[in-house]
């Protein structure tokens, strides 16, 4: 049964119902184009969120030398001497970032590179044959390249 005080809510609800349509209409949009803004709003949305979140990936620092590889936790802080055909390369891990501290190298481009503090960022001493990077289970993420 319905009441006048149920009235003016089922008129105030036709209401709204029919200036939305004359919303759309009047971007040209019928009922299945709203349908289909509204999927791809929405798929927009988990798309940003899951971009842009905060993933808790662990990462870790792998060093690769003389055939060998050792990896490390990158939330730890530790200075490593990797052995190589010139000598010992000192890399430092301190703050979840690595950067090599001192090489034998000639050049010491490996002491210029600076640290890395994200997944898939690498160092090289191409002299000694020491590889430094950064990997884990996904932690991808933007990078310059991205845009």
């Amino acid at each position: 049964m319905v009441t006048n005080m149920d009235i003016p809510t089922i008129t105030g609800i036709i209401t709204g119902i029919k200036s939305r349509a004359r919303l759309f209409a009047g971007l040209g949009m019928k009922g299945g184009d709203f349908v289909v803004f509204a999927f791809a709003l929405g798929v927009l949305i988990f798309s940003a969120a899951r971009v842009y979140s905060g993933s808790s990936v662990s990462a870790a620092l792998t060093i690769q030398a003389g055939g060998e590889r050792w990896v490390f936790p990158l939330e730890g802080e530790t200075v490593f001497t990797a052995p190589g055909p010139l000598g010992d390369t000192v890399v430092e891990l301190k703050g979840e970032s690595a950067r090599i501290l001192s090489s034998p190298c000639a050049n010491q481009t490996c002491i210029a590179q600076g640290s890395i503090q994200r997944h898939g960022q690498w160092l090289a001493c191409l002299p000694n044959r020491v590889m430094v990077s950064i990997g884990g289970d996904g932690g991808e993420g933007l990078d310059s390249i991205a845009w």
